[in-house]
């Protein structure tokens, strides 16, 4: 196929970029000569790793409907039509083949307009429980892509294909080993390593209950790799301060070496996005998933239940976070029984090959 134009639309977080990406990459490996374009919204993550990863991206003044601030829907709304009338531009001089949503605020406007335009779209449903965005999109979908089973309650059943979640391919390289994992984080080979991730920007949750037990994790004979997130980095390097900087806990802004991070992990500290688990089962990795309860339709927590159902995750509530995570962790560590039978179960979870799978259905629709 020749002069293959692709547009691929979302963002807002990591869970969403990295799998934008992932399809990007395997659509330039197949078609050298394609050509992509994404579409993101001003002032977001993608703004940044997308030109990072390659890509050309446009911006649209688009944001979500804020549930806490209702006095805003009717700047949201003014937005939101700004940014259909962008997306529609876009679209026109771009001229796409077929037009990719990963989630994330962008998506709505352009493959709202991509379907009014009679330009195939294919959604890439990355949670266990729809949002309204993708549940409206989905009825002009050509097709969905979804992660996990029982989504006929959201999207028509006969545009519904099991994909699985496109990873970030150097996460599943067989090439570093545990030793390169050990050096990169300057950790000791003979104590277990807990990771302790709260998504691409950080969790509040997640970093204040890890700091509120700082004394019994500076005191146990295991090692934290902990990635706090941008915003919260300066202030918990002065708490550690305040603590004497324990020498087995190893804070990161930003971990861009997550193969590695991985590696060194006996377990995970997580939040419960679709593109975190995702990466999870593929790895076989032990976790401990504290869902947040800051996004739409809770979908964090089904994503979690899926897991915890079949016995291959742990699942700590936000609310109880602060008292139950570290006590859970430490044991949970010792418990070399529950670390096999997490990693066993969550394991068989995974789905395989996700990226090209989407890539196949999505030039199948392609007339």
């Amino acid at each position: 196929m020749k002069n293959l134009r692709v547009i691929i639309s979302g963002g807002g977080t990591g869970g969403h970029i990295f799998p934008a990406i992932a399809i990007a990459n395997t659509i330039k490996k197949r078609y050298a000569d394609s050509e992509i374009l994404f579409v993101g919204a001003e002032g977001r993550m993608e703004m940044e790793k997308v030109p990072n990863a390659g890509y050309k991206i446009e911006g649209l003044n688009v944001v979500g409907i804020s549930r806490k601030n209702p006095i805003k829907i009717f700047s949201t709304i003014w937005k939101f039509q700004k940014s259909l009338n962008r997306a529609s531009k876009i679209i026109k001089e771009f001229k796409p083949d077929i037009v990719i949503g990963v989630g994330g605020y962008a998506s709505g406007p352009t493959l709202y307009k991509a379907s009014k335009l009679g330009i195939p779209t294919l959604i890439q449903e990355q949670n266990s429980y729809a949002g309204i965005t993708n549940k409206f999109l989905g009825k002009k979908a050509s097709s969905i892509c979804v992660a996990y089973e029982n989504m006929e309650r959201f999207f028509p059943k006969d545009k519904i294909v099991m994909t699985g979640n496109p990873c970030r391919e150097e996460l599943l390289s067989s090439n570093i080993t545990k030793e390169d994992a050990y050096t990169e984080f300057n950790l000791n080979p003979n104590k277990k390593t807990i990771l302790v991730v709260g998504g691409s920007l950080g969790s509040r949750t997640i970093n204040k209950s890890i700091f509120s037990g700082i004394e019994a994790l500076s005191e146990s004979d295991i090692q934290i790799i902990w990635q706090c997130g941008k915003l919260y980095f300066f202030e918990l390097n002065m708490d550690l301060a305040s603590k004497g900087n324990p020498q087995n806990i190893h804070i990161h802004e930003f971990i861009s070496r997550m193969d590695l991070a991985y590696k060194a992990a006996d377990l995970v500290i997580s939040r419960a996005g679709a593109s975190s688990i995702s990466e999870l089962c593929l790895l076989g990795k032990p976790v401990i998933l504290v869902p947040s309860p800051n996004v739409s339709e809770d979908h964090q927590t089904k994503n979690a239940m899926a897991l915890v159902n079949k016995d291959a995750a742990i699942l700590i509530k936000d609310i109880e976070a602060n008292d139950l995570l570290v006590k859970t962790a430490l044991e949970t560590i010792k418990d070399k029984d529950k670390l096999k039978t997490l990693s066993e179960n969550i394991l068989k979870l995974a789905q395989h090959d996700s990226a090209n799978r989407i890539v196949d259905e999505a030039i199948g629709l392609i007339k």
